[in-house]
């Protein structure tokens, strides 16, 4: 993938940051990510193993209930990801799509991940992880103080399921804009975003290396489709790897 920060601007030291954006490219080259600035994943994916010409795995069986067990690769097997199994609404259903998508092989598939609360741990030390934006701090009381009170306003309008979506979009929008502006009013420079990261709670959730690894290693590319915010993810990345995936 190639991450992209739509107006992404730097004046007087002060960093405009703008939603983050993942635009899909083709895989032309062994190394996916050189484009990118995330280090992580050109970490992951300069030395992960290549196959050229990696055998097609054995479809599922068409006939597997309700409950679906969850069949991984040897090569993707965790104590994270081999153990549960998954409840669908339509196994059969299911079983079909996996057994057509492994049918047509690695040369046919992409893979789209989000980011907070996926590729990220939804718990982190026994408290609800933080996501891109919850983590970010100005360093600067006042405005973090803010938007703090904004997200106390607005998040339970963004969980509340009785809400129409055109309506709660709206909302989401007015809340967005906000906090942005006060991002812009109060300031925020790149060594705020890093002592952000390096003091949050957050963290990779196992396997998210080895499941890079697995698709480097078949030539599946991959895009990370995010709300959040691409130097915060990009910082994550970068500084998240050695210790916490």
């Amino acid at each position: 993938f190639s991450p992209k920060a739509k107006g992404n601007k730097q004046k007087q030291g002060f960093v405009l940051l703008r939603p983050i954006h993942f635009e899909m490219r083709p895989m032309t080259s062994p190394l996916l990510l050189s484009p990118s600035p995330c280090r992580l994943l050109r970490r992951l994916f300069s030395r992960a193993p290549r196959r050229r010409n990696p055998t097609t795995p054995r479809p599922l069986s068409p006939h597997l209930g309700r409950r679906l067990p969850l069949r991984l690769p040897a090569s993707m097997s965790s104590s994270s990801v081999g153990t549960p199994d998954s409840v669908v609404a339509d196994a059969d259903a299911l079983a079909r799509k996996v057994a057509a998508i492994r049918a047509a092989g690695p040369a046919k598939l992409q893979v789209i991940a989000d980011f907070d609360g996926t590729l990220t741990r939804y718990w982190y030390d026994g408290s609800r992880g933080q996501s891109s934006h919850g983590l970010l701090r100005q360093g600067n009381e006042e405005f973090d103080s803010k938007r703090e009170a904004l997200f106390e306003h607005y998040h339970p309008i963004e969980i509340n399921p009785d809400i129409p979506v055109l309506e709660k979009a709206k909302l989401m929008e007015e809340w967005w804009g906000k906090t942005h502006g006060l991002l812009i009013e109060g300031g925020l420079t790149q060594e705020a975003i890093k002592k952000s990261v390096a003091d949050a709670a957050i963290a990779f959730r196992d396997g998210v290396v080895e499941l890079f690894e697995f698709l480097e290693a078949r030539d599946i590319p991959v895009l990370v489709f995010s709300a959040g915010l691409a130097d915060i993810i990009e910082e994550v990345s970068s500084k998240r790897n050695e210790t916490k995936c």
